[in-house]
């Protein structure tokens, strides 16, 4: 069976949940990944109300939905960040900010997460993706000079917040999907190898595959699959697009999202520079059989129209290995 088609409610989580399941049910997804922000699944309830997780499960139903991953992004990367700022203060819930001293907000992120496997076991999914932050991100200009031993404490911390929470994942049976994503402990090749390193290969610990992150780096995206390929935990479709022109810089110059002026952006799958072909190959060849999440987020496009349109441009591409090699036809059978 073809890997099903989601729709992740991150970028969408401003409507209530039952208005994004009609949506996404008209336009043809088979379900959701379901952001634990906004109404759409709300940790502390799901873990206080038996009734709030069948609820959610019905309201799906009604719409023909099913469910595969949650993601927590929002609450991850407070675990290991450094700073810890009003960046922050914006995006968590009150009861993780509490009083914004920073080691308190951190403790209080890695509770919740660990909140959270126990949420989705109970939901009923096996997958919770998010961010893990990083103490160390700061330092990636590398001035003033950053000695050797300062990254070490940072990986050393990453797996001191961390083990304690993956133990959780092993206890009720569910994986986290670390996006290897810029401001995070892993945000390219080396630093994801270095990673699992620092955890030593845990296997509740595993890779969401988002190529957006990839391109604007220069990074390849398939390789990367063929690398990683025991640790492909679930799959997100975003696409980003680069304009490096000799004034627009890598870094996006301090510039918002869909301004002219910056050297790359976010955009909605179809438009912008990731081999898709060559990357849906590779998740047949690695045996990927996970959903295939489309994550809308493109400061240039409504997402009424970016989010059916993204599905139709992705469903091409998730064709099926065949169960047979071409060549079998030339055998003469004896």
């Amino acid at each position: 069976m073809a890997r099903p088609l989601t729709l992740f409610t991150g970028q969408w989580a401003d409507l209530p949940f039952e208005e994004v399941c009609r949506v996404a049910g008209e336009w043809g997804y088979e379900g959701l990944e379901i952001a634990c922000w906004g109404d759409h699944f709300e940790v502390d309830k799901a873990l206080a109300d038996d009734g709030y997780v069948q609820s959610k499960l019905d309201t799906l139903a009604r719409h023909g939905l099913k469910v595969w991953a949650i993601s927590n992004h929002l609450v991850g990367q407070a675990v290991c960040d450094h700073p810890i700022d009003e960046r922050h203060q914006a995006i968590l819930p009150a009861r993780i900010w509490g009083d914004g001293a920073p080691e308190g907000v951190r403790q209080r992120a890695a509770e919740e997460i660990k909140d959270t496997a126990r949420a989705a076991a109970k939901l009923g999914v096996s997958t919770v993706i998010g961010f893990t932050g990083s103490s160390i991100w700061h330092t990636v200009a590398m001035f003033p000079p950053v000695p050797p031993a300062m990254i070490e404490r940072g990986y050393a911390d990453f797996a001191d917040r961390w083990n304690p929470i993956l133990d959780v994942f092993d206890e009720v049976g569910v994986r986290f999907a670390h996006e290897v994503h810029p401001s995070e402990i892993a945000y390219d090749y080396w630093t994801t190898v270095r990673t699992l390193e620092a955890i030593g290969h845990r296997p509740a610990f595993g890779l969401n595959f988002d190529p957006s992150h990839f391109v604007w780096q220069d990074l390849d995206p398939v390789g990367f699959l063929w690398d990683f390929k025991d640790r492909i935990y679930h799959v997100d479709c975003k696409e980003s697009r680069k304009q490096l022109n000799g004034r627009s810089g890598r870094l996006g110059s301090h510039l918002p999202w869909g301004d002219p002026r910056r050297g790359w952006d976010f955009v909605s799958a179809g438009h912008g520079h990731v081999p898709w072909e060559d990357v849906f190959r590779m998740l047949n060849a690695i045996g990927y059989d996970g959903p295939i999440s489309i994550e809308w987020e493109d400061a240039g496009m409504d997402r009424l129209l970016g989010g059916p349109e993204a599905l139709e441009f992705i469903r091409k591409f998730n064709f099926e290995r065949p169960d047979a090699s071409f060549d079998a036809a030339f055998s003469s059978g004896e």
